[in-house]
C-alpha cells in the first residue's frame, strides 16, 4: 500500500454492532483490516512499519481494533454455538462464516505487529485493560488445552471441509466441521495473544495505573506463565518424534535442535522477566506461599543451555535463588482506586437475552448468500488477496493440494490452487470445480 492508501484505510476503521457481524458494511471493515494486516506484515519484514504505527496512533484506532477484537470473541462464544444448533442453518458455503472467524485472527495479528512500539501501547489508553483481560482468557485456554492434550491443528481437519476462499462447497457443511476449524484457529489466536501480552509487559512503566495490578494480582499472570513453561502447548511428542508449532504449522524437530529455544518460548520467558524483575512489579506482587512455590518451579527449566540462548535469564536465576531463601515483604496496602475494563461487559449487557434473535437474523441476512452474492464476494476477495501479496506472505513454497509435496504448477483458470503434476490436478478437479467457477 502507498502511504495515502494506508491512511485512507486507517481512517475508515470503525466499530460495529454485534448484530451487523457478517453483513455488507462489516465485510468492508474486514477487508480494511485484512489489507492493513498484510501491509503491516510486509512492512515489518522490511523494517518499515513506522508509518502504519504513526497512522494508528494519530487517528486513535487502537481502541477501535480492541473493541472489534472483543466483539468477535463474544460472537464466537455466544452466537456461533446458537447458530450451529439452528435447524435452518445449512450453509452451502462455509466462506461467510470463515470470514468472521478469520476477523479475530487478523486483528490480533495486526496488533502483534504494531504493539512492539511504545506509542501504540500508550495510545490504547484505558482499553489496554480490556486487551490484558483478552490475553488472559486466551492464555488460560492455552494452558487448559495443553494439560488435556486437546490442541486442534490443521492436520487433524479433513482437507475437503476446510473453509477458505478456495473451498466454497456446493454441499451443506456439517456444523461440527465449522466448530473444529474455529477451535484450530483459537489455538493460533492464543499464541498471537501471548506475543501481544509480552509486548505489553515491555511497557510496564507507561501503562495506566490499574494495568499492572490487574496483570499481577487480579489475573496472577506470573503463575499462568509458569504453567505455560511447564506444559509448553506449542510442543508435543508424536510417534517418538518431537514436534513444535511455528509459522502456523507443526514441524518435526531434529534431535540436535530439540533444546533450541523457539520464539514462543522466548516470549514467555521475556514476559516473566518483565513482570518479576521490575522494582514496581516486585513492590505490588503478592509473594505468598502458593505464588512463591509456583515461581520456584522455574529453576528446573533454567538450564545452562537455555541461559546461553537468552543471557538475561541469569538475572532470573539470581532472583529465584534469593526468593528461595527469603520471605519478601507483603505489598503495601495503598488506597485502592481500581480501573476496570468495560468493553466486554458493555457488549454483554447490550445484547443479553438476544443471542438467538441475532443468530436468526444473521442466518437470514449474512450467512445464506445466493450464488450470485458468493461470486461477487469471491471476486472482491480475489482482489484483496492478490497472488503476489499472498506469495510474499507465505513462509514456505507452495504445496500440492492433493499430495502435499512441493508444487510448481497452478490452476490456469483461477490461479488459486497448486499441484505437483497434471494427474493431481485432474484428481482434485471435481472438488475444486465449484470454487474455480466462483473465483475465475
Amino acid at each position: 500500500l502507498c502511504p495515502a492508501e494506508a491512511e485512507a484505510l486507517v481512517r475508515a476503521l470503525q466499530g460495529s454492532e454485534l448484530r451487523d457481524i457478517g453483513g455488507q458494511g462489516w465485510l468492508r471493515q474486514h477487508e480494511y483490516v485484512e489489507k492493513l494486516n498484510m501491509h503491516g506484515i510486509l512492512s515489518a519484514s522490511a523494517g518499515q512499519e513506522q508509518l502504519l504505527t504513526e497512522l494508528l496512533v494519530t487517528h486513535a484506532k487502537i481502541p477501535v481494533l480492541i473493541v472489534e477484537l472483543i466483539s468477535v470473541e463474544i460472537w464466537k462464544h455466544k452466537i456461533f454455538p446458537v447458530l450451529c444448533r439452528l435447524e435452518d442453518f445449512k450453509p452451502r458455503s462455509t466462506f461467510p462464516i470463515y470470514v468472521v472467524l478469520q476477523h479475530e485472527a487478523s486483528i490480533i495479528n495486526l496488533l502483534e505487529t504494531v504493539f512492539f512500539f511504545k506509542e501504540i501501547c500508550e495510545s490504547a489508553e484505558d482499553s489496554i485493560l480490556d486487551l490484558i483481560d483478552y490475553c488472559h482468557r486466551k492464555l488460560t485456554l492455552l494452558v487448559a488445552r495443553s494439560t488435556k492434550a486437546q490442541a486442534v491443528t490443521s492436520a487433524e481437519l479433513r482437507a475437503e471441509h476446510l473453509a477458505s476462499p478456495s473451498s466454497m462447497q456446493a454441499d451443506p457443511v456439517p456444523p461440527q466441521e465449522l466448530q473444529k476449524q474455529a477451535e484450530m484457529m483459537e489455538f493460533e489466536i492464543s499464541l498471537k495473544a501471548l506475543s501481544v501480552l509480552r509486548f505489553i509487559t515491555d511497557q510496564v512503566d507507561s501503562l495506566p495505573l490499574g494495568a499492572l495490578t490487574r496483570m499481577l494480582n487480579t489475573h496472577n499472570l506470573p503463575c499462568l506463565l509458569v504453567e505455560l513453561v511447564e506444559h509448553c502447548p506449542w510442543s508435543r511428542w508424536e510417534a517418538g518424534k518431537l514436534k513444535k508449532f511455528e509459522n502456523g504449522t507443526w514441524h518435526v524437530v531434529p534431535p540436535e535442535d530439540q533444546v533450541k529455544m523457539t520464539k514462543l518460548d522466548g516470549q514467555v520467558w521475556l514476559a516473566l522477566l518483565n513482570l518479576l524483575l521490575s522494582p514496581e512489579c516486585q513492590r505490588k506482587y503478592r509473594f505468598d506461599g502458593f505464588n512463591k512455590s509456583q515461581l520456584l518451579k522455574l529453576r528446573a527449566f533454567l538450564t545452562d543451555i537455555l541461559v546461553d540462548q537468552l543471557p538475561n535469564l541469569v538475572e532470573m536465576q539470581r532472583f529465584l535463588s534469593y526468593l528461595a531463601v527469603t520471605e519478601p515483604a507483603p505489598p503495601k496496602k495503598d488506597l485502592i482506586l481500581e480501573q476496570i475494563p468495560v468493553i466486554w461487559d458493555n457488549i454483554l449487557k447490550k445484547n443479553s437475552g438476544k443471542w438467538e434473535a441475532i443468530a436468526k437474523h444473521q442466518v437470514k441476512h449474512a450467512f445464506s448468500p445466493t450464488e450470485e452474492e458468493l461470486k461477487l464476494q469471491a471476486r472482491r476477495w480475489a482482489q484483496t488477496y492478490s497472488l503476489d501479496m499472498m506469495e510474499a506472505l507465505a513462509p514456505d513454497k507452495p504445496r500440492c493440494r492433493v499430495c502435499g509435496v512441493e508444487a510448481a504448477k497452478r490452476c490456469s483458470r483461477c490461479r488459486n490452487e497448486w499441484y505437483c503434476t497434471r494427474a493431481c490436478q485432474v484428481q482434485h478437479w471435481q472438488k475444486h470445480k465449484p470454487a474455480c467457477n466462483l473465483m475465475a
